[in-house]
């Protein structure tokens, strides 16, 4: 097109036809009002064959790949399973530009990776390379199938399964077997190796019971002094007026070189002071110290902080599920999915007027399991 035949700005060009492409910048296009009837069949492209398809040392190569990236994964796994039992988890390594990390991490990770991607990769070149890659056009048909079609389809997939030459060549076959099998294996051995250790009687223990309660632990009861949390300081009972919240640890467990954060999850307790003729609890009374109560701040519903104190009702609120304790009927629940009280701490003052625990929770606290109670 010259410059006489380029149409100025705002002019218009004729009608044109259906499916006639036409440019842009020509000004204005002018439509004849209607679509094609039929659009046309634009067609599948001329199917090119591959080398594998015309040579047969060129299938055996490509078989020989495949099975080599289903080895690569059978060999991912392996190492998987030696180095999750071979590395201790507290190991770590240097990589640069990733820095110190955890051996076991890193070393299970690249086996896993290398699991996956022989899988995969395997999985995407015997398409490409061995399976039929013949273009294929499925007319539109009712949503159900007739019988026929459904016969048909069946044979189908038994003739893809032929034509995918796994009866042909068996060794491919094993190896996308053992590739497959094998990778259930890491993720059924993280599970069950990586649980840790029995809990035993840790879950029913706590700090208050005079020591730490992990695992295979089992303290003799001695009184603690409530500490301030996170001050680790001691409190005096007339430092605790009405209204009043503290946050409670047992005195020692902040002091503790390692198992902190699993100690502190058990046994926080929350400090209150009400009115003695608002309780309407006896047990509650005996428990407390002349209108101070310690409960336990796990709720019991799934564990979580309690973490709101109302001043005016004394209800307690955990906010991760709105379950609600009324701290003048010994925490009884009163709304949320909570099904229990929380425990209450029972305690005294020792001789320099501080407040100690007179004997541990009487009962395992946060949330309930299945051999709560034995």
């Amino acid at each position: 097109m010259n410059e006489q035949d380029t149409p100025t700005h705002g002019s218009e060009v004729g009608p044109t036809g259906h499916g006639t492409a036409v440019r842009l910048d020509e000004g204005h296009i002018i439509g004849d009002g209607g679509i094609p009837e039929r659009f046309s069949n634009p067609g599948l492209p001329v199917h090119v064959p591959r080398a594998a398809d015309l040579d047969h040392d060129a299938a055996r190569r490509a078989e020989k790949q495949v099975t080599t990236l289903f080895g690569i994964s059978i060999l991912g796994t392996l190492l998987f399973i030696v180095l999750y039992f071979l590395i201790d988890v507290e190991e770590t390594i240097y990589v640069p530009g990733i820095g110190v990390t955890s051996a076991s991490n890193l070393a299970l990770g690249v086996t896993l990776a290398l699991a996956l991607l022989g899988i995969g990769f395997g999985a995407i070149h015997w398409a490409k390379t061995l399976m039929p890659d013949h273009e294929m056009v499925e007319e539109r048909h009712p949503l159900r199938a007739t019988d026929e079609s459904r016969d048909r389809v069946v044979n189908e997939m038994r003739e893809g399964g032929n034509s995918s030459q796994l009866t042909r060549r068996p060794f491919l076959k094993y190896t996308l077997g053992g590739a497959l099998g094998l990778f259930a294996v890491p993720l059924v051995l993280q599970v069950a190796g990586s649980l840790g250790p029995m809990p035993q009687k840790s879950l029913s223990l706590t700090f208050w019971h005079g020591g730490p309660s992990g695992p295979g632990q089992e303290p003799e009861f001695r009184p603690l002094r409530l500490m301030r949390d996170p001050e680790n300081t001691p409190v005096r009972a007339d430092e605790v007026t009405v209204g009043s919240v503290y946050h409670i640890l047992p005195e020692g467990l902040l002091d503790l070189e390692e198992g902190v954060l699993e100690e502190k999850a058990k046994a926080a307790v929350l400090l209150v002071r009400l009115q003695e003729d608002e309780i309407q609890s006896e047990k509650q009374l005996d428990w407390g110290y002349q209108g101070i109560v310690a409960y336990s701040k796990i709720c019991t519903h799934v564990g979580c902080p309690v973490g709101l104190y109302e001043q005016v009702t004394h209800h307690l609120l955990c906010p991760c599920h709105q379950s609600t304790f009324d701290v003048t009927r010994d925490c009884e629940v009163i709304f949320g999915p909570a099904k229990r009280p929380l425990p209450q701490l029972k305690i005294t003052v020792d001789d320099e007027g501080y407040l100690v625990s007179e004997q541990p929770f009487a009962e395992a606290v946060g949330p309930s399991y299945w051999e709560r109670g034995q």
